[in-house]
């Protein structure tokens, strides 16, 4: 299941014109890059919840995945442990792979799916790699990688911290769990760990991508590129002009880029027209959308 149900208040003014998983980011619109990761895996059938601007996972949208999605709308936000319970007819029985909509990340999804199955465990969480001091990050684990700090909850024996990647196996037990309305950590991780039962933590061995501010965004995109090695991405029916330089841009499907001088450090979405000199920015149907100047140094 990817959880979008969001608002996306913290990506305005973006999310006025589109849901923040169908924001663009490198090739395509960032839920994409989750579908096409389950698909890779052997997924068959993914389940996304919805709320603002739920029309916009249209029909054409969902032709385009390489796999079936099934929609689940919510017209009042249950959060994310109440999108995993209300879209539970959907999901059918068993453990669940959950994953928010605003994270992009290399998973190795079976070798995931095997830790998960071996460790026993009621939940297992998706970190990044490597690790940071005890007490810092936002997931706390012992030696062994078993949970013990999250938020409020502090146990014994945290021997590192991370850093939770947005992604986690829910088993059918703790599913079994799970309220409407209700958050994934604060309803069902931490009441779990509290009555001594085992969530464990399963690192990537890539950095992961977080969208979820304007600045996260526009540095998801300048990570993508720089992943790939590349300077620039124009989608095959974009267009830009001779008379424009670009250091940075992602020209999406679409697109046209015009004007005279450069684009630096700048997104052009679907449909929309950028207009060059321009830099740290992302560009709409509905205009310019500047991005603060400290962006440029992620």
């Amino acid at each position: 299941m990817i959880l979008a149900a969001g608002k996306g208040t913290r990506l305005l003014p973006l999310t006025r014109e589109l849901p923040k998983p169908l924001a663009w980011l490198g090739d395509r619109p960032q839920i994409d890059h989750a579908i096409g990761e389950l698909a890779r895996a052997g997924f068959e059938r993914v389940v996304v919840n919805t709320h603002h601007l739920a029309e916009r996972f249209d029909a054409a949208w969902r032709r385009s995945q390489p796999i079936e999605v099934v929609l689940v709308h919510e017209p009042e936000i249950l959060g994310t442990a109440g999108g995993v319970a209300n879209a539970a007819a959907a999901l059918g029985a068993g453990d669940v792979l959950v994953w928010n909509a605003d994270i992009v990340a290399k998973l190795d999804v079976g070798t995931f799916l095997a830790a998960h199955a071996a460790s026993g465990a009621a939940a297992t969480l998706v970190v990044g790699p490597g690790s940071t001091s005890v007490g810092a990050g936002s997931v706390g684990v012992d030696a062994t990688g078993r949970v013990v700090r999250l938020r409020a909850h502090r146990g014994l024996g945290e021997a590192r911290g991370a850093d939770y990647a947005g992604i986690a196996l829910l088993s059918a037990e703790l599913r079994e769990t799970l309220c409407a309305p209700g958050c994934l950590v604060d309803d069902a991780w931490i009441p779990w760990l509290e009555r001594g039962g085992a969530v464990e933590t399963w690192a990537l061995s890539a950095p992961f991508l977080d969208t979820g501010t304007l600045a996260e965004y526009l540095a998801a995109n300048l990570a993508w590129l720089a992943a790939r090695g590349a300077t620039s991405f124009v989608a095959p029916n974009a267009a830009v002009e001779p008379s424009v330089r670009l250091d940075r841009v992602v020209v999406a499907s679409g697109a046209r880029a015009r004007g005279e001088g450069a684009l630096r450090r700048v997104v052009v979405w679907p449909g929309a027209e950028a207009v060059a000199p321009l830099e740290d920015a992302v560009v709409t149907r509905a205009g310019v959308v500047p991005i603060p100047l400290a962006v440029a140094s992620t």
